[in-house]
């Protein structure tokens, strides 16, 4: 172990729990032809123990290159880190050899990913998958890769598992194919699970049977789940703390509950504000004015300062950091990176 890694503290989370994984001024950029993209700028996000942290934001505000990176799995080049640490058990993940980051990888963290199809081998079939990676990892024998194979499926509520076990990732429905990648993601028991926008691409009835999944195999396994996605009503519903993003930075940051009910950034009173509601009777769906700014032209200012109905002088020459709310409450972890971020918890969603 480390130096560095023997003096760290794992932060708190909004709910006062300790951290199961902690990533600290974490910075990324892409080189291209037309220059740099800094596509995720100083992040900090606590993932407490054995609950679920949503990580919200619009397509482009940096939330899979977040988690891309937490798991090793940025492309460099083009991608680049430039700053941060990514901590997990007492261990800095971004400065560790390839030996420790493979015993983490499945083990420690594991990821679900959107397109279950890319990322599964079309030429084996999934219970082959399965039970490679047993036998790899755990050192089983043939028969009992396979049969804990067909034991995950079931697991996962694969209908005849024994039977579908033989068949090829094209012949399962793409909910029935995230179910697989849901199973690969937790035979090795991981403690952090990532699930990045992990049922964007199914019908609302599945994507409701995927989340009962992750939160039924959460409370099985005590496993910390982090939620990636742009998909409000659902981080509403399994999240304990929200973390904002916008433009590659953390905007907001807070429990669920406290979050939703008083956004505390315009960014974040927005995307609430464009959500369908049965309270309230609207002839057409509000939505946030103008688009996400140029990547590669963030200026010096708030990067959302264009899009935004509070915007003073001062946020078009300085870029507000992420400060507490003075009158968040007693023991809230709030934080915002607005100028004007009390007037707007005060303001309500």
């Amino acid at each position: 172990m480390t130096d560095s890694a023997a003096v760290f503290r794992a932060p708190r989370a909004a709910n006062g729990d300790e951290a199961a994984l902690a990533v600290r001024g974490l910075s990324v950029e892409f080189v291209t032809r037309d220059g740099i993209v800094k596509a995720v700028q100083d992040v900090d996000l606590t993932v407490p123990v054995g609950k679920t942290l949503a990580v919200l934001g619009e397509s482009g505000s940096g939330k899979s290159v977040t988690a891309q990176t937490i798991m090793g799995l940025l492309d460099s080049p083009p991608g680049r880190i430039t700053a941060g640490e990514v901590w997990f058990e007492g261990v800095d993940l971004l400065s560790a050899s390839p030996e420790v980051r493979r015993e983490v990888s499945g083990e420690g963290l594991a990821m679900v990913f959107q397109d279950s199809l890319s990322a599964l081998n079309p030429v084996y079939t999934v219970g082959g998958q399965l039970a490679e990676l047993l036998r790899v990892r755990r050192g089983l024998s043939r028969r009992a890769a396979w049969d804990r194979a067909v034991e995950l499926m079931a697991k996962v509520r694969i209908p005849a598992p024994e039977r579908r076990a033989h068949d090829y990732p094209h012949q399962f429905s793409g909910g029935m194919r995230q179910r697989i990648m849901i199973a690969l993601a937790i035979a090795l028991e991981p403690r952090v699970l990532i699930a990045d926008e992990a049922t964007t691409a199914l019908d609302v009835t599945v994507q409701a049977q995927i989340m009962e999944l992750l939160t039924e195999l959460q409370r099985e396994n005590g496993m910390s789940l982090v939620l990636i996605t742009h998909d409000l009503g659902v981080a509403a519903e399994v999240a304990d703390d929200v973390v904002v993003m916008y433009a590659g930075r953390v905007v907001e940051y807070g429990s669920v509950r406290e979050l939703f009910a008083r956004p505390a950034h315009p960014y974040t009173r927005g995307l609430l504000r464009s959500v369908p509601r049965v309270d309230r009777q609207e002839a057409t769906l509000w939505a946030i004015p103008g688009s996400p700014p140029n990547p590669l032209n963030l200026g010096v200012g708030c990067a959302f300062r264009t899009r935004c109905d509070v915007a003073i002088e001062l946020c078009a020459v300085e870029r507000p950091g992420l400060l507490a709310l003075e009158s968040a409450g007693t023991g809230s972890a709030r934080v915002s990176a607005c100028h004007r971020r009390e007037e707007v918890l005060h303001a309500g969603a």
